[in-house]
């Protein structure tokens, strides 16, 4: 059977707003990639004052670095406009716009960086040739993608940025198709651990980190090689997931600083308790805006049983496992208490009743100080000096020399969340592929249907409560543990430093509901940008507030989208493409092999 493949013949609408020849507009972005390739290696500015030391010829440093990795990629898809052999699988439909994108990952760094050096020093002046080099070659791949034939004619600039229509994929043998995936999951473990490495205080440095990453990863998606990794992911579910754990567990022995091992440990804590309020919001359609709750009554529930002097039942110290199954218990209690008055509400009046919530027992902790009420939370001063954790003899809290690799307190908790969220990640899966994950998207689409066919509502709405409750309460006895201590702050709708009900909502929906990788995403995201941009600290509520709008706007079923949630937003409610279309202009779109 031949395959489906799209054969344009350019009509005078085709063709791109800057008027070039095809063939001149083909060169124009390797000639410009390989500029900014060249620019990388030359000085951009001449004192070492702006981060990552921009100052020396023939060493790549900082912004340049990733000018030279977007410089690259750009020349690669290039080069694949000329059909070279091997190249052209970076761009099967050979389109328009994933080169566009491409190429505003290079043209982005560059000018943010040329515009930072003059605004973080003062003028112009002190831009060395490099930086007005990688300005200049940088702008040539964007001017020739922008010649190049358009990718949706009649849409104007905003085709370049639709995602083009891409053909069908080959197979391959198991064999290829698990090596794919072992060189995907090493990339992201790279690109994840160069992010995570760049120092807090170097914001520029993190900011065209991100520039780069967002529109490289948007030139990905558009050439459809993210699509083809994920359907290559989902045929091999069992080793991709083993794959991701293995290159977890490789992460802390590539760190020199034990600081980066705890923004994991916390990443991991955040998407924990993403995934358990991903069972309640994405698979079950309850808007709970006080989850954050069953994560305070985890953590407070492990300090009264960890054996801390400041706990009012100070005697008593739990084994891990005990204070896990502590914290779960009194979460999961919680959860049912709350659940089963509440979840005959829908809609607005249950997010009202679970944002209360969140609020009584923030309050409540805050007053059981033994003024206001009895002293079992020390009140605003929380339980402090919590001991760290030994399981099996191994104590988190002492460093260890593990095959000549010292790892840290932070690393030994990083490895301990591995395992609890593996624990939460299987059981979700399992959870939503079973017979009660079924009720609970039946419930989530039509809760009036689902009931007249027979689902008990309440029932299934109690279970997803309880168990999300409960899976934050596993994830808040580690934190309690990591932090050494537990108080009422953190546990607000908004405001607090993450986790928060408001982040951790906003984690679900901008990861993408209902899958698992999403929220694993979404907290990575929400938790890591503003522990590397400082200034924004101040501002996070409105920077996420705009780019939650942004993204309801242009990708509303999320950045790792549900596929039947993805269908029910772009739903086109055209089935079948006619083997040739004539266009209002005269050009004609045929499909080859109809």
């Amino acid at each position: 059977m031949s395959t489906m493949t799209d054969t344009i013949t350019p009509g005078p609408a085709d063709r791109g707003p800057i008027p070039l020849p095809p063939a001149a507009a083909r060169l124009l972005v390797p000639i410009g990639a390989v500029g900014t390739i060249a620019s990388a290696f030359m000085s951009w500015t001449w004192t070492p004052d702006f981060p990552g030391n921009l100052t020396i010829y023939g060493y790549p440093a900082g912004l340049q670095i990733l000018a030279l990795v977007a410089g690259a990629l750009t020349l690669l898809y290039g080069l694949s406009l000329w059909r070279v052999k091997g190249l052209d699988r970076l761009n099967p439909a050979g389109a328009t716009s994933p080169v566009f994108l491409v190429a505003l990952s290079a043209f982005t760094v560059c000018w943010f960086t040329g515009i930072a050096i003059a605004v973080d020093l003062g003028g112009l002046v002190n831009l060395d040739p490099g930086a007005w080099v990688a300005m200049a070659a940088s702008a040539l791949p964007v001017v020739g993608a922008l010649a190049l034939p358009h990718p949706a004619p009649g849409t104007g600039l905003r085709g370049y940025f639709t995602k083009p229509d891409q053909p069908r994929a080959g197979t391959r043998s198991g064999l290829v198709e698990r090596a794919v995936i072992t060189v995907g999951t090493a990339l992201a473990l790279v690109v994840f651990t160069y992010g995570i490495g760049i120092n807090d205080d170097d914001s520029e440095t993190f900011i065209g980190f991100l520039l780069v990453l967002v529109f490289a990863s948007w030139g990905l998606i558009h050439a459809g090689l993210v699509d083809r990794y994920s359907a290559l992911s989902a045929r091999h579910k069992g080793f991709a997931a083993t794959l991701a754990f293995v290159a977890a567990v490789i992460f802390p022995f590539t760190q020199s600083d034990d600081h980066n091992a705890n923004i994991g440990v916390n990443i991991l804590i955040f998407a924990t308790v993403a995934l358990g309020l991903n069972i309640v919001v994405g698979l079950t359609g309850l808007l709970d805006l006080g989850y954050v709750a069953f994560l305070g009554v985890g953590a407070y529930a492990a300090a009264l049983v960890s054996g801390s002097e400041y706990s009012r039942f100070s005697g008593v110290h739990f084994p891990f496992w005990a204070a896990a199954l502590t914290g779960m218990a009194a979460s999961l209690v919680f959860g049912v208490l709350i659940g089963a008055p509440t979840l005959r509400l829908r809609g607005d009046y249950l997010a009202i009743v679970t944002l209360g919530f969140g609020e009584i027992f923030r309050i409540a902790v805050n007053n059981l100080d033994g003024d206001s009420g009895p002293d079992i939370t020390r009140g605003p001063n929380g339980i402090t000096q919590i001991p760290d954790l030994s399981i099996f003899g191994f104590h988190l809290g002492d460093q260890h020399q593990i095959a000549g690799f010292t790892l840290g307190r932070f690393a030994n908790y990083l490895f301990l969340m591995l395992i609890v969220t593996a624990i939460v990640v299987l059981v979700f899966t399992r959870a939503a592929d079973s017979r009660i994950g079924r009720s609970w998207i039946a419930i989530r689409e039509d809760e009036t249907a689902a009931t007249a066919m027979g689902i008990n509502g309440f029932r299934v709405k109690l279970i997803a409560f309880a168990l999300g409750a409960s899976l934050a309460g596993l994830a808040g006895t580690v934190m309690a543990h990591v932090n050494y201590s537990v108080n009422p702050q953190p546990y607000q709708f908004a405001g607090a430093a993450p986790p928060n009900s408001a982040f951790l909502l906003a984690a679900v929906v901008l990861g993408g509901m209902g899958t698992v990788s999403g929220p694993l995403l979404g907290a990575s995201v929400l938790y890591l940008v503003p522990e590397k941009l400082q200034f924004l600290q101040n501002y996070e509520l409105l920077a996420f507030g705009v780019a939650l709008i942004l993204l309801m706007r242009f990708r509303p079923e999320g950045i790792i989208a549900n596929r039947r949630q993805k269908l029910e937003f772009h739903e086109t409610g055209q089935l079948d493409v006619p083997a040739q279309t004539t266009l209002s202009d005269g050009a004609t779109v045929t499909k080859a092999g109809a």
